[in-house]
């Protein structure tokens, strides 16, 4: 691949890359919609990755290509790069990293660079690819530029960067493709950012499947209106118990203040919010302020013809979710006896919360689920944010083969377009290694 990759490269600028930058794609093992709010969450990084050959040149010129040539080639002066939030297209991704690096150096006349990428992530399956993207993007600029960082610095800006697209996540993606290491989940906890080692129990093997469904969160307002119900269900339940709600921002931070366990915050959530949709009056009454001051204070550019709030589902789903990881993990590290069944049961309550109250699946998705736990999964869930993209089955090494046909059969062979692309979306996956530059040996 990286022969093929550099024969490329001189074909197309006429000299060899100096360089090449990796950032792996990820998948979540539980942990669902919660880093934004400020909770830890349980991915591990995936084999598939972004692959970036660089040179870096005299001009103040970035020239971008893809080897696959359906992503066109794309060139920029990289002191004057803009990003269409409006379209989310490949170049972009990179130019989040890009700048995210210049801007923290404050770099006036940053190097030229002529890059061609590789990517084996399937686009739009909740696998993390415009995240690796991102963050390849940042560790190329860095190492262009003779700077240096260190893992969670990088992380930590490009997660910011991320958000020039106009997506709101909460750094997990960022986090897990620098701190990854191999054959180890990471338990990444956030403010401050740092990850534990997560060794999963033997005798299972994860399984990633595509429902072929695409979902390109940035081009959708399903995961920032999450964003902003949660923030909203942080402001209610502060203001019922007394605390400074204008300044809380995560359902964490509510917890932290009360300095009570998760349990006690589902209990409260049941206490204080209602399961019927809020319509925006109500938040305003509710808090005590105007409609404009909702407006123009709290919700965000792209919020504001929203007209109804799901508080309850959405706190409910982020307290019993960051609930599990903990569980999770704890499961981990003690391993008993029935640990795959323990940690099958949580992955299947996971995907359940999801379903009913983040709503953040979709009709194929769930028939994925159902097939995979027929299948001999001990448990399966959606991974990523979810409206398409994939699932994540814990499924006992000794069936694996038997897993995976019974899935193709069920799933992909049932239709045209998924069976041409099934090798790609139907993968055993083991925990890989995080992003690195590397010179040619």
């Amino acid at each position: 691949r990286l022969q093929k990759l550099k024969e490329m490269f001189i074909s197309k600028f006429g000299a060899a890359p100096k360089f090449y930058a990796r950032a792996p794609g990820r998948v979540n093992l539980i942990g669902e919609h919660i880093d934004y709010c400020g909770y830890a969450v349980l991915p591990m990084a995936i084999e598939q990755d972004i692959l970036i050959a660089v040179e870096p040149v005299q001009t103040q010129v970035v020239q971008l290509a893809n080897i696959n040539s359906s992503y066109l080639d794309f060139s920029t002066n990289v002191n004057n790069i803009q990003i269409n939030k409006t379209k989310p297209q490949w170049h972009n991704y990179f130019l989040c990293g890009l700048k995210g690096i210049q801007e923290h150096f404050g770099l006036n006349n940053p190097t030229g660079m002529n890059c061609l990428l590789d990517g084996t992530i399937p686009p739009s399956s909740g696998l993390s690819s415009s995240s690796a993207l991102v963050c390849c993007a940042g560790l190329v600029t860095l190492r262009a530029n003779g700077k240096t960082l260190s893992k969670v610095e990088l992380a930590e800006i490009c997660t910011k960067s991320e958000r020039y697209i106009g997506t709101e996540g909460g750094g997990m993606d960022q986090s897990i493709s620098f701190l990854a290491e191999e054959g180890t989940a990471k338990l990444i906890e956030f403010s401050p950012l740092r990850a534990t080692d997560v060794r999963l129990p033997s005798g299972a093997t994860f399984v990633i499947a595509n429902s072929c469904v695409e979902m390109n969160k940035a081009a959708t307002s399903h995961f920032n209106i999450r964003v902003m119900e949660c923030r909203l269900a942080t402001k209610l339940l502060s203001k019922s118990k007394g605390l400074e709600w204008r300044k809380m921002l995560r359902l964490h931070d509510v917890q932290t203040k009360l300095g009570v366990s998760l349990e006690e915050m589902l209990t409260i959530v049941e206490e204080v919010l209602h399961p019927e949709p809020y319509s925006a009056e109500e938040i305003c009454k509710c808090l005590g302020i105007s409609l404009e001051e909702l407006h123009s204070q709290i919700l965000s550019q792209n919020m504001q013809d929203v007209s109804t709030f799901k508080l309850y589902q959405r706190a409910k789903h982020v307290y019993s979710e960051a609930a599990r990881v903990l569980e999770f993990q704890k499961i981990c590290s003690k391993a008993p006896a029935n640990a795959l069944q323990l940690l099958g049961e949580l992955m299947k309550q996971s995907h359940i919360s999801c379903r009913e109250m983040y709503e953040c699946s979709c009709p194929e998705l769930d028939r994925l689920v159902d097939i995979c736990l027929q299948s001999g999964a001990i448990g399966s869930r959606l991974t990523g944010a979810g409206w398409g993209g994939c699932t994540v089955s814990m499924v006992p090494t000794d069936k694996l083969n038997t897993f995976l046909k019974n899935v193709k059969k069920a799933y992909y062979q049932t239709d045209g377009q998924r069976l041409a692309v099934e090798n790609n979306n139907l993968f055993a996956t083991k925990p890989g290694r995080g992003a690195l530059v590397f010179v040619e040996a």
